[in-house]
C-alpha cells in the first residue's frame, strides 16, 4: 500500500520584479526627474535677473546723486557748450540720453554698454511755500528686462 503524498505548495527561492514592475517603476522615476530638471532649467535660466535689477538700481542711484548734489540755478547763467563733464546745474541734465552707463565726465564704464540711462526734468520750475523745487527722473533699462525709475527731489536752499 502506498502512501499518499501532500502536494506542498511550490516555494519559490526566486527573488525580483516583474516586468511590469520595471517598467511603472522606470515611468514613475523619469516623470520626478523631468519635473526636477525643470525647475532647476527655470531657475539657472533666471538666475542673473536679479543682478541685473541691481546693476540697473545703482546706475540710477549713481546718476541721480550726480545731480542732485549739483545746485538748482545756474551758478554762470548760461548752458550754451556745455558737455556732461561741465554741467553745473541741475537743468543741464533734462534730457540726457546716454547709450552704456558713464561717469561723470562721460567716459563709457566698462561691462554697463547694454544699459541706456534717460534723464528727465519734471515740473521744471514749481515752487512749494516760496522754495523753488526741482525734480529729476532717471530712467535705466536694459534689453530683454524691467526698466527702474528713481526720482529724487532738490530744492533751492
Amino acid at each position: 500500500m502506498t502512501v499518499p503524498r501532500k502536494i506542498m505548495p511550490h516555494q519559490s527561492n526566486d527573488y525580483g520584479a516583474t516586468l511590469v514592475e520595471l517598467i511603472i517603476t522606470i515611468v514613475i522615476i523619469s516623470i520626478s526627474l523631468t519635473g526636477i530638471l525643470s525647475v532647476v532649467n527655470l531657475t539657472t535660466r533666471h538666475s542673473p535677473d536679479p543682478m541685473l535689477q541691481h546693476q540697473a538700481i545703482a546706475i540710477a542711484e549713481s546718476y541721480l546723486e550726480e545731480i542732485m548734489l549739483l545746485p538748482i540755478t545756474d551758478p554762470d547763467g548760461s548752458n550754451a557748450g556745455e558737455t556732461r563733464s561741465t554741467f553745473d546745474n541741475i537743468a543741464d541734465y533734462d534730457g540726457l540720453e546716454d547709450i552704456g552707463a558713464k561717469n561723470q565726465h562721460g567716459n563709457a564704464i566698462t561691462g554697463l554698454d547694454s544699459y541706456t540711462v534717460n534723464v528727465n526734468l519734471i515740473n521744471p520750475d514749481p515752487t512749494i511755500s516760496g522754495v523753488s523745487m526741482k525734480a529729476m527722473t532717471v530712467t535705466v533699462s536694459r534689453s530683454g528686462t524691467d526698466t527702474i525709475s528713481l526720482t529724487g527731489y532738490r530744492a533751492d536752499y
